[in-house]
């Protein structure tokens, strides 16, 4: 899996430079991109935050913990970290939207940033430790996956041609420590490819983490099938012309998924299973 997250670096500026044409690791994958043909290879990646575990509270937990921590004074509610969460994606960004529009902090460091390395320094390392407390929390053992992730995985590994892949907007370190503390690496073992924040230069809403993910599963865009749990993740995958099924949690309940292929409150396990493999 780290071999995965670190490859894909290189990757990254392929792609952007247009350079890249297939991905060479996935050698026996066809490019008939036809739905009709079932013997096609077929994608379908994963989210993580919200997807693989409800985690938004956690991060919120964590950020306030680290502004704290730093002397930083801001605190997220609940209610605004919903409204942050659901309109920029990755941690950084975050807290760059926040800061340029409220107001860059002191902080134990030393006195509000006025220069872009002083904020890059600032972000850096409240993001650092963030990453840290975080860690804290998922290693505690008390988070669980949310219902139906694993028993879809199952169901998909059965269907000729699937190729598994998790997409997720955290930074690689968070997410791999994130999926290795609650799946496991003999589960993770079902993934074909695994990219984080850091992979793609440009954030969720914009596509390019999903155009990357098609290209290094060799499988096209047209099918492969996307979980998101938000409105930016609904938009990522449609732009980069995939299916997009939404498991949404408390924090996107409320939101408009017009163009979502399914919108379920969870995938769900036995007895209360919303949605199988074959049914996405």
């Amino acid at each position: 899996v780290s071999l995965i997250l670190f490859s894909s670096l290189t990757y990254a500026a392929s792609f952007i430079a247009g350079t890249i044409r297939g991905a060479p690791m996935h050698r026996n994958c066809e490019k008939d991109s036809s739905r009709a043909d079932q013997n096609s290879p077929w994608g379908l990646i994963f989210d993580c935050d919200g997807v693989i575990l409800e985690s938004e509270s956690l991060h919120r937990e964590a950020y306030n913990a680290v502004f704290k921590e730093f002397s930083v004074d801001y605190d997220w509610s609940s209610e605004y970290y919903d409204v942050l969460q659901n309109t920029i994606g990755g941690g950084k960004p975050k807290m760059q939207h926040h800061f340029g529009k409220n107001g860059w902090p002191s902080s134990k460091i030393g006195p509000p940033p006025s220069t872009d390395d002083e904020k890059n320094f600032l972000i850096d390392a409240l993001q650092d430790r963030k990453t840290e407390i975080y860690k804290e929390i998922i290693s505690s053992g008390k988070v669980p996956v949310r219902p139906g992730f694993k028993r879809i995985v199952e169901e998909a590994k059965k269907i000729p041609g699937t190729k598994l892949a998790i997409c997720s907007a955290s930074t690689k370190d968070s997410c791999l420590f994130v999926l290795e503390n609650l799946l496991g690496d003999e589960f993770l073992s079902n993934f074909d490819l695994i990219l984080a924040g850091d992979d793609a230069p440009k954030r969720k809403p914009h596509p390019m983490i999903y155009q990357m993910a098609s290209q290094m599963l060799a499988v096209p865009q047209n099918r492969c099938i996307v979980v998101e749990d938000s409105l930016i993740g609904l938009e990522a995958a449609k732009g980069a012309d995939m299916k997009c099924v939404i498991t949404y949690t408390p924090s996107t309940a409320s939101q408009d998924f017009i163009g979502a292929d399914g919108v379920f409150s969870e995938l769900g396990d036995e007895p209360n299973v919303q949605v199988d493999a074959k049914g996405l």
